[in-house]
């Protein structure tokens, strides 16, 4: 990646701009904004970033082909601290079980997509983070309950391939549950709506987008279990410490500016969710 130094005036217009636009929208909406204060020095430079394009309220992409999210808002402001604007951005959607890959194949330059650390992964690119703290829980429907783990255990489940949701359900809280992975959380939405599955199963800043989306108004509710805490971070190059840092220091700043609260309240406030405070960033040897 080529960073450009972005100026203090450029800082503040993104700090401005953070609070009125959705990325890469030009429809007025509280997310990180179109016309970013990176300094730009015209020569084209961008930066490619792996989001997910199908998850409610974390990132989305919208029918008239633009993106929203809290994730894509995170990584709009990380980016445009690194020095790019918004339209220098190219969006690329990181599908769980591909994220290494498109770190390791330089397909991203890094990866802002849900993306739990895990020690796993780590052996195979390097984070920056935490920005946000989950916690793994069923969607259920609405005249379903779920009120014990051990019930898990007679559930027939529906989560992602690739994802730690998946593998916790079979190693840790409930091996003898019917697990069925697809490719997307789409699909099991779809399958939990159409009694092929009993519940679907992965973080609950993702359940809670889902179940709040004006499509879905009262067929589903989170159980309300936390089984399992889920730490995201920015995916990128194994060992690019370089990157690493200056991505820790966007995130601090997004905190200490009010703009971390702000996209939370933007995204997870209509869904009533009630996201933990701000993490310590951690991921720094």
């Amino acid at each position: 990646m080529n960073f450009r130094k972005a100026s203090a005036l450029a800082a503040a217009v993104v700090a401005l701009s953070l609070t009125a636009t959705a990325c890469g929208s030009d429809d007025g909406g509280d997310g990180a904004g179109n016309g970013g204060g990176g300094s730009g020095d015209g020569g084209g430079s961008t930066v490619t970033i792996g989001i997910k394009f199908d998850q409610p309220g974390l990132g989305l992409q919208t029918p008239d082909g633009d993106f929203e999210g809290f994730d894509v808002d995170v990584a709009t402001y990380v980016a445009n601290e690194l020095g790019y604007d918004a339209e220098d951005i190219e969006w690329k959607e990181a599908i769980s079980a591909e994220r290494e890959n498109m770190i390791k194949n330089g397909d991203v330059d890094f990866v802002v997509a849900t993306y739990s650390i895990t020690d796993q992964r780590k052996e195979e690119v390097s984070f920056a983070g935490p920005y946000f703290i989950a916690q793994q829980d069923l969607l259920i429907r609405a005249d379903d309950e779920v009120t014990d783990v051990e019930q898990i255990n007679d559930l027939n489940l529906c989560s992602v391939a690739g994802s730690t949701s998946a593998q916790n359900v079979a190693e840790k809280f409930a091996p003898d549950a019917e697990l069925q992975e697809y490719g997307g959380y789409s699909e099991c939405l779809t399958g939990l709506e159409n009694k092929a599955v009993d519940a679907l199963t992965t973080d609950d800043a993702i359940l809670a987008g889902y179940a709040s989306q004006d499509a879905h108004a009262g067929k589903f509710k989170l159980a309300g279990l936390e089984l399992n805490p889920e730490h995201y971070g920015i995916g990128v190059p194994k060992d690019d410490t370089e990157l690493r840092d200056k991505i820790n220091a966007a995130l601090e700043k997004m905190v200490e500016d009010g703009s971390w609260a702000r996209f939370v309240e933007t995204h997870f406030g209509p869904a009533g969710y009630e996201a933990a405070d701000a993490p310590e960033i951690t991921e720094t040897d």
